[in-house]
């Protein structure tokens, strides 16, 4: 049987390299590719009657007021209907964006629903908001991992989470997904979905230990991996096929959050198998469960 904890660098370093990937691109395109919701900025709403393709928008955006930063989703209700998010415009430039918009897809007045402006205060609240959520999450999870089995195995669960958050921003930094509320959305369901997986193989390594006292506690570890792995990876691997279903076939308004779970799934399945347990060895160490008793004289 291979010895997953053995090579535990290895899968130490696959991730790491993503993670430093996802460094460098921070470097390379300034950050994340902020939405409206944290950034700032203009939202314009139209219904264009019908289904627009969104490189036709932007293309018009770009030539109506040579806008940098542009995000359109379109509605999960109206197929018709678009968000244009721009960085902020003024009365002068938002007036100029829809007559250039009504130029070119010859639309009426009645098709701007409306135009919001979002500060950047605003965005800085929900940026604070976001990661007190995700901060909340990890310290309630890492309460019931402890109170469940022990204390080391919610710090190994902890940084498993951390991994997969990393990964996920990692990835948002590369592809330059739009980083909104949806992300935030995205990051909270997987660690949800993640922690499922790593309880369910600590749970058996729990009951091995039970059952194999005197065994050393890695070659326990490393057998409970195994006999949970085709269950994690079954698991993990019909939800990945009914989220890229949804990703392929959805509607746009979608596909980023879609997106976002492919990559999660993946990095969370990844940390249950080969991040949580070896943390847990790391730093419990590799002594029996229970030393053998000694014998009487």
């Amino acid at each position: 049987m291979f010895n997953i904890l053995e090579k535990k660098k290895i899968f130490f370093t696959i991730p790491l390299v993503i993670v430093l990937a996802g460094i460098i691109c921070m470097f390379v395109f300034g950050g994340f590719n902020l939405d409206i919701d944290f950034a700032g900025g203009t939202e314009l709403v139209v219904d264009f009657g019908k289904e627009i393709n969104k490189s036709d928008i932007e293309t018009a955006v770009k030539d109506a007021v040579s806008a940098k930063s542009i995000v359109i989703q379109q509605s999960l209700i109206n197929t018709s209907e678009y968000s244009i998010k721009t960085e902020t415009l003024n009365a002068e430039q938002q007036e100029k964006l829809w007559n250039g918009l009504k130029e070119k897809f010859t639309l009426e007045d009645e098709a701007r629903i409306s135009v919001d402006s979002v500060s950047p205060t605003i965005g800085k609240e929900l940026t604070q908001s976001a990661i007190l959520a995700i901060i909340i999450a990890v310290i309630l999870m890492l309460i019931y991992i402890t109170f469940r089995f022990e204390l080391l195995s919610g710090v190994a669960a902890v940084v498993a989470l951390i991994h997969d958050v990393l990964i996920m921003l990692s990835f948002y930094v590369i592809l330059q997904i739009p980083f909104n509320t949806t992300a935030i959305a995205a990051l909270l369901t997987i660690i949800g979905y993640s922690i499922n997986d790593t309880i369910v193989i600590f749970d058996r390594i729990r009951e091995n230990v039970r059952a194999s006292r005197r065994e050393p506690f890695g070659d326990i570890a490393n057998r409970s991996v195994w006999q949970t792995m085709m269950r994690t990876i079954n698991t993990s691997v019909t939800t990945i096929v009914m989220v890229v279903v949804l990703y392929i076939f959805g509607v746009s308004a979608i596909k980023d959050f879609a997106l976002a779970l492919i990559i999660g799934l993946l990095a969370g399945t990844y940390s249950s198998i080969f991040v949580a347990t070896p943390i847990w060895c790391m730093i419990r160490g590799n002594k029996n469960t229970q030393a053998p008793a000694k014998k009487s004289k």
